[in-house]
């Protein structure tokens, strides 16, 4: 048999294209602003170093160069955003370079923010009365342990901030954050 089947072009109707044409419209002009709104609400990708070293950052979330904090006299502390944003206080040494610790601003009795008094080189917490010695050991309670620390590495005038795992060099015991 043979059987011959025409071929024929399937007919579009008015209503079918009138729904393409509608379709098409929508989906070219939402596609950018859901675009737009998707790489909005994702957060930026964190430049991070080796063993996941996170750069210092200014209070707007910009890197802050080394040379800007390494321009303060010898002595001063820089409170910069460091790891999961956490303040730390970077610390300007003798020799024009960065300690390679950097001291946690949270208090260790309820997390509060504190500032550095230059007058009395201490960190006093002004909530409770806590107050640390310039390298975050306790001087005065109720503060239990001593403040948090990180290291600090200079690379190509970027500050990279990282947990510190070693031996707390305060006690000389593993870090009770770790």
């Amino acid at each position: 048999m043979d059987t011959i089947l025409p071929i024929e072009a399937p007919s579009l109707s008015r209503r079918q294209f009138l729904n393409f044409l509608t379709g098409a419209t929508i989906a070219v002009t939402t596609a950018p602003a859901l675009y737009v709104a998707g790489k909005f609400l994702m957060p930026p990708a964190e430049i991070t170093g080796a063993g996941g070293a996170m750069l210092a950052k200014d209070v707007l979330g910009n890197p802050i160069p080394a040379s800007q904090i390494l321009a303060e006299p010898s002595g001063s502390r820089a409170l910069v955003a460091g790891l999961a944003g956490e303040p730390t206080y970077l610390i300007v040494q003798d020799d024009a370079t960065l300690d390679r610790i950097g001291i946690v601003d949270n208090c260790t009795h309820l997390g509060c923010t504190f500032p550095w008094n230059p007058l009395d080189q201490e960190f006093q917490c002004p909530c409770h009365g806590s107050r640390y010695a310039p390298d975050g050991s306790v001087v005065h309670g109720p503060a239990p342990l001593p403040l948090k620390i990180v290291q600090v590495n200079v690379i190509d005038n970027n500050i990279f901030i990282l947990p510190w795992i070693a031996t707390d060099p305060r006690t000389g015991k593993k870090p009770w954050w770790v």
